[in-house]
């Protein structure tokens, strides 16, 4: 197809119109274009659900009936990305919402349905279980069904979960609610930084993709502050809201065009990708870009492990999935799960505001990574944060060793609990500065278009099952020992350390082809 000089059609709506005629039209002639650069659709399979073209045409045709704002509101591309990345982001609000919902509500369900702390023990990691199913089959959810497609897949499994969880009169209500919920977590955490780290421009793609974690942090704050005012029946009920709202919200945004590429969907493909980047912008060197990088991949839909043995896909894959075990293993998802537990511990009294405040700061610093992304580079934030969290949780290990051998009357014991407390804080504010948002986005930016359904299901169930080993084991390591216990996360975080300094490639200002094609 060849390459039209950029228009704003904001100007001039009736050419908006013409184009999408002009689609069926030519529908012989793109395909016939498709095939001459990779795109061809005779050997690629049709996606089973694509809500894209809805968008495309209902925006052009407000344009057309005098109704330019829609044109002009994404005229500029970063308006039209950022719309995107805040209507997926709600799928990460509902994952962070699900991982703190079981702090703020134990003492109540515990009482309400006369559990025992094992049985609320086994609710917890219920999430983890679910979320390890839903990895298994993110990956080709999102392959056939598209990035949108597997969203709004996964958001009902959510919105059902909770509705469970909220009427749960005994464990089997609760249990399944819980579990169904997971499955959905599970897909929303493949899929988000897939779809942002795709539909981005390379200028942008870091702090976009930090807006993942970022979500993630406001949904386990918004748990934790609301859990302080609501019974867990109506925070689960409020839990459902993200969900709920983001299944219109996908109505309104284009799928990813590299998705499309990849499917052989020519026009929408490039429709998709001038609505992203602004009707007045040229992307015909973009496009191109897109078009040869999917001509040099497989053009079967499906990868076999087999297949995964060659160096330019079993490396970036070995990446991938070191920096979600390595992210797991550091211990944090123990520390923010029983932080109530380790502040008690440090001789802190409020442990419930404690909680809400190391939540509040968990953002905060989250913020400051989205921010420094793409100035600093993904590589060395990834050093600074992993090496800061090795220095926390040896701030943390030598204190809670101390205490044991310190009279409980001495002023020592006293400072102890602060330090303590100070390196707790540390330790979050470092991992919120790389290590929680930095090896989704990578995994989503080094990983060949061509293996992200299969890699990507592997990279994320093995982040969910280290997880579940996290979240179970952390609490029988506190009460073996907790100085023991910070000890283990110290040397797992600076073994990430080498492991970043040594293998980690730095993605910044690189486009997704450039990054992908320098592991052949």
């Amino acid at each position: 197809m060849e390459n039209r000089k950029p228009i704003c059609l904001s100007h001039f709506p009736s050419v908006a119109w013409q184009l999408v005629e002009e689609g069926s039209e030519n529908k012989e002639m793109s395909s016939r274009d498709g095939g001459e650069n990779g795109l061809g659709q005779g050997d690629i399979r049709k996606p089973l659900l694509n809500t894209g073209s809805w968008y495309r045409l209902s925006s052009w045709r407000s344009s057309s009936m005098g109704m330019g704002s829609s044109a002009q509101v994404i005229r500029e591309g970063a308006v039209s990305v950022i719309f995107c990345v805040l209507v997926v982001a709600l799928g990460p609000i509902q994952f962070g919402f699900t991982a703190g919902y079981s702090s703020p509500t134990q003492t109540d369900i515990v009482a309400d349905l006369n559990l025992s702390v094992s049985e609320f023990s086994l609710f917890g990691s219920l999430a983890n279980v679910g979320a390890m199913v839903g990895a298994i089959a993110c990956g080709q959810i999102a392959e056939y069904m598209g990035r949108k497609g597997s969203l709004m897949i996964a958001a009902i499994p959510n919105i059902i979960g909770w509705i469970f969880i909220s009427f749960a009169r005994d464990t089997a209500f609760l249990y399944m609610g819980r579990l169904i919920e997971g499955f959905g977590v599970g897909i929303i955490s493949y899929t988000v930084p897939v779809y942002i780290a795709e539909i981005s421009p390379q200028n942008m793609r870091g702090s976009l993709g930090a807006v993942n974690q970022l979500s993630v942090t406001i949904g386990i704050l918004l748990a934790y502050l609301l859990g302080l005012f609501v019974n867990w029946r109506i925070l689960a009920v409020l839990g459902a809201l993200p969900c709920t709202i983001l299944i219109p919200g996908l109505f309104f945004i284009p799928e990813s065009p590299r998705w499309l590429a990849k499917m052989g969907m020519t026009d929408e493909f490039e429709s998709s990708l001038q609505v992203l980047r602004g009707f007045d912008v040229d992307i015909s060197s973009e496009v191109n870009d897109i078009k040869k990088a999917v001509a040099s991949s497989s053009k079967r839909t499906t990868i076999t492990f087999a297949a995964l043995k060659r160096k330019r896909y079993w490396f970036p894959l070995m990446i991938g999935i070191g920096l979600l075990i390595l992210q797991q293993l550091t211990g944090i998802n123990g520390v923010l799960f029983y932080s109530t537990t380790i502040f008690e511990s440090a001789g802190i009294s409020s442990s419930n505001l404690a909680t809400v405040g190391l939540g509040a700061i968990q953002v905060i610093a989250t913020g400051v990574a989205t921010w420094l992304m793409d100035k600093a580079g993904r590589r060395l934030l990834l050093i600074v944060s992993s090496l800061g969290m090795a220095l926390s949780l040896i701030l943390v290990s030598v204190s809670f060793f101390l205490e044991v051998v310190i009279s409980e009357d001495s002023k020592v014991y006293t400072l102890l609990g602060i330090l303590s407390l100070v390196g707790l804080v540390a330790l979050v504010i470092s991992y919120s500065l790389g290590v929680g948002a930095i090896p989704w986005l990578i995994m989503s930016e080094i990983l060949p278009v061509s293996i992200k359904g299969l890699a990507g299901s592997i990279a994320t169930f093995v982040n969910w099952l280290m997880s579940w080993a996290i979240t179970m084991s952390a609490n029988f390591l506190l009460d073996w020992s907790t100085g023991g216990t910070f000890t283990i996360y110290t040397v797992v975080t600076a073994f990430m350390v080498v492991f970043v300094s040594l293998w980690v490639p730095e993605t910044k200002g690189r486009t997704l082809e450039e990054i992908q094609s320098s592991f052949r």
